[in-house]
């Protein structure tokens, strides 16, 4: 018995990347799958089609699982309610949702316009809003229900041109402790993911150098989208019903836990005493500096450890 079975799991984005391992290996897991994905660009500027997601759909159902294709956009939350009605018309419920729909409008700041800005909001976070939205008061219903929200590196450490990507990740993972807290009463489990795999996102980059292409030559190979995709289906089983609230990491056979943003300094007066803008500058500013974080895209001790053979 697989660790879904009897479970019916949306994953959006599911056609192509770890959406689309998500949504096989949840079925190989014995869950049935409403497989979701527009269809689009990888910029989200070409119209959609359903021919993505009824493939996954039907390798699913030719190695005996149970899936059907759905080809609306997660920014519409009509469009949403209506996978759920789908899931529960076909499937008759709905346990788990992974969400790791997005598209990418890579440009430094100063040049991004606000259509650049609006369209990758929309997807990643106007998107996991209305999954969210759209299945919340069913879970909290039936007192069951995980959600698996993608976040960013980009998000939690920042990285130069992405500043949209960055600042929509960086709001999901609030928005999944949030629902994590609201939540934990009824059962309603919500995590998220910061993977590293080879998708079609990460070859939209430009390789600069002969060095560059080699080096992704192996990252393909060790860092594959079903490695975060497992664990994503890991976290949606009833074995993982006391994981909540967490950010993840997977890249390649790495699994990583992220901290989560708590106070590390504090600067105070001694009662009856005030902050002034000479004292603020002179011994409050001085204090902090040995605590700063760099600019640097992530502390060495973030880096993820080499996994020892056993």
């Amino acid at each position: 018995m697989g660790a879904l079975e009897g479970k019916v799991v949306l994953v959006t984005g599911g056609g192509n990347g770890i959406g689309r391992d998500c949504a096989l290996i949840a079925a190989q897991e014995g869950a049935k799958v409403v497989v979701n994905d527009l269809g689009g660009g990888l910029k989200g500027e070409d119209e959609g089609s359903a021919g993505p997601a009824e493939k996954v759909a039907q390798e699913i159902r030719a190695a005996g699982g149970e899936a059907v294709s759905n080809s609306d956009s997660v920014t519409s939350l009509k469009a949403v309610e209506g996978m759920v009605e789908q899931a529960r018309d076909t499937f008759g419920g709905l346990h788990a949702v992974i969400n790791p729909a997005g598209i990418l409008r890579d440009v430094m700041f100063h040049k991004m316009s606000e259509d650049d800005w609006d369209r990758v909001i929309d997807v990643h976070m106007r998107g996991s809003f209305n999954v969210a939205r759209a299945t919340i008061e069913l879970f909290r219903e039936q007192n069951d229900g995980s959600y698996m929200f993608y976040t960013s590196t980009s998000g939690l450490f920042g990285n130069i041109g992405q500043a949209n990507y960055g600042a929509a990740k960086m709001g999901i993972a609030g928005l999944s402790r949030i629902i994590a807290m609201e939540g934990a009463r009824n059962n309603v489990r919500s995590n998220c993911i910061a993977p590293v795999a080879w998708t079609r996102m990460t070859q939209s980059v430009p390789i600069k150098d002969e060095a560059q292409a080699a080096r992704r030559a192996v990252m393909a190979e060790k860092i594959r989208p079903d490695q975060p995709a497992r664990f994503s289906v890991a976290l949606a089983s009833d074995q993982a019903k006391h994981v909540t609230g967490q950010i993840f990491g997977v890249s390649g056979e790495n699994i990583i836990l992220y901290s989560q943003p708590r106070p590390i300094e504090t600067c105070t007066k001694p009662e009856g005493e005030s902050w002034t803008v000479e004292s603020i500058l002179k011994e409050a500013v001085p204090q902090m500096a040995p605590k700063f974080y760099d600019l640097n895209r992530a502390p060495p001790s973030a880096q993820p450890k080499q996994a020892q053979p056993a």
